[in-house]
């Protein structure tokens, strides 16, 4: 059974903050903090905070932008931190609403309907509550039949539930699934952190699963090889969990907030990803000469540049590994699919792709594709 991805959608927040906004509110937090301990500062006691610039920020990582869901707040130096009206439990949660959004687009690009649909897959690096999960939810507003499961798998929540899609429909328990990626990942940043107030943008992917022999969408993608792998670490971690409450002296320090080594993770995680892509590309017997397209995970320039070079044996184009988080930052899982959402409409039939994605866990996934 020849299994493919048959439709991509995308949700994309209507307001974007530049770097040079996110700087300037920065900066004045840091200015603000120096003044207000500057005999602390002058006996030692504290260290005093150094101002950040975008020049900084996009060449550490090649950001530019991001998209969020509540840009007033966090650029209020007295907040720095998004704010959400609660939504009552009659209503449609907010990171249902963008998921629905980005499995509508999903749908309509492979020319299905939500009748079609048997499984979702709501798969991201965080979920708004425990349950009821948030893929019954997205299934009940789309009037889906089958059944629905929530997966957190970090970055690599995306690739990690395309897999599940796909042996889900090998098996016979599904035949269409949407697997919908809902990152708000905007409420995790610690905005007062010089190294990683930066990083990460809200945003939702959705995609289409199902058995190529029904599959009717203009852009298609065969999987022909699949291979996720996990090794546990704590160079990328976020503490943020229900018990947090239970010790509320602690409740929003900074290791509540996303914190890495971001150079232990390049050391220790690009190898690995180098070497699995390698391995999936061995047991189909394809060479560097062709791959025609790498979809990787959007959280650093650099680290893409070296993997893409890797794999590809020469320095990429900027069309043979297609950049996004310039525009959307770090996105966790939904990075690698809007890389694929945004820059297919010039494959042909039997192109060789890579989707693969890394991050936390550590955990990374890749997927050949062939274009259909």
């Amino acid at each position: 059974m020849a299994v493919v991805i048959s439709g991509t959608g995308l949700f994309t927040p209507p307001e974007s903050i530049s770097n040079d906004e996110l700087v300037q509110c920065f900066n004045q937090y840091v200015d603000k903090h120096n003044e207000e301990n500057s005999q602390a500062i002058a006996n030692g006691e504290i260290t005093a905070l150094s101002p950040s610039d975008s020049a900084f920020i996009e060449k550490a990582s090649g950001i530019k932008s991001r998209y969020v869901m509540s840009k007033k707040d966090i650029l209020d130096v007295n907040i720095m931190s998004p704010r959400f009206v609660e939504r009552p439990n009659e209503a449609l949660s907010m990171q249902a609403e963008i998921g629905v959004a980005a499995a509508k687009d999903a749908l309509k690009a492979a020319n299905k309907t939500p009748a079609d649909v048997d499984l979702i897959i709501v798969a991201c690096a965080y979920t708004q509550r425990s349950y009821p999960a948030m893929a019954i939810e997205i299934q009940q507003v789309l009037g889906c039949g089958g059944w629905a499961f929530d997966m957190l798998v970090a970055c690599s929540a995306a690739t990690f539930g395309i897999i599940n899609a796909a042996n889900a429909i090998r098996s016979g328990t599904a035949k269409t699934v949407l697997v919908i990626n809902p990152e708000i990942l905007s409420p995790q940043i610690n905005y007062k952190d010089r190294d990683s107030h930066f990083i990460f943008g809200d945003v939702a992917t959705a995609s289409v699963i199902e058995d190529e022999s029904t599959a009717t969408g203009e852009h298609i993608f065969k999987i022909i090889a699949e291979q996720p792998i996990t090794q546990f670490s704590n160079n990328i971690r976020s503490n943020m969990g229900y018990t947090n409450a239970c010790t509320p002296e602690t409740l929003l320090a900074p290791d509540k907030f996303f914190i890495q080594q971001g150079r232990k993770v390049f050391k220790e995680v690009l190898p690995m990803v180098s070497q699995l892509i390698s391995e999936q590309m061995t047991k189909v017997n394809l060479q560097a000469s062709d791959i025609k397209r790498l979809y990787l995970h959007q959280a650093n320039i650099n680290m893409n540049n070296f993997i893409a070079k890797k794999v590809l044996e020469r320095e990429p184009s900027a069309a043979e590994a297609p950049i996004i988080l310039d525009e959307y930052a770090n996105t966790s899982s939904a990075g690698c699919i809007i890389a694929l959402h945004k820059n297919k409409a010039d494959l042909v039939s039997e192109d060789k792709a890579v989707l693969c994605s890394f991050g936390a866990g550590y955990s990374a996934c890749c997927l050949i594709l062939e274009y259909v």
